[in-house]
């Protein structure tokens, strides 16, 4: 690690009111700074700043999807789980009949899921791709 250690030795006080405050802070959590005084430092100096943006839209699509994943795993699992079950007990009579209504089902709904899925995945880079591509016109 060739790192510069850089002392800094010259001090300069700011007084904000509590609103400019606010706004600088506000300013300062978007960026990938991680102190207030290295921010402060880059907005004086015009240094470069990365600033993330967050398409706020594009976020509840994204946690909409998340949750439409997570049931879909969900709906698999207890199938999956039906499916054990009804294998564990063949003496009951009408175990072969639910089996094979199963089947059928699952044989249904395993592309659609699998479709849904693949969609989920196409939206969910789309916004990664937005996201990125906010980011590296904030740098700019």
């Amino acid at each position: 690690m060739n790192e510069q250690v850089s002392n800094k030795t010259r001090k300069v006080t700011v007084r904000f009111g509590r609103e400019e405050f606010r706004q600088v802070e506000s300013s300062f959590r978007k960026t990938t700074f991680r102190k207030l005084s290295e921010y402060v430092r880059a907005m004086l100096l015009g240094k470069a700043k990365t600033v993330i943006y967050r398409d706020r839209s594009m976020d509840e699509l994204l946690e909409e999807l998340i949750l439409l994943r997570r049931e879909l795993n969900a709906i698999g699992n207890n199938l999956n789980q039906t499916v054990h079950k009804l294998n564990a007990a063949p003496d009951i009579p009408e175990s072969k009949f639910w089996l094979s209504m199963i089947a059928t089902l699952r044989d249904k709904l395993e592309p659609q899921v699998g479709t849904i899925k693949e969609r989920i995945n196409q939206f969910s880079e789309q916004w990664s791709q937005k996201l990125s591509a906010g980011k590296a016109s904030s740098e700019r």
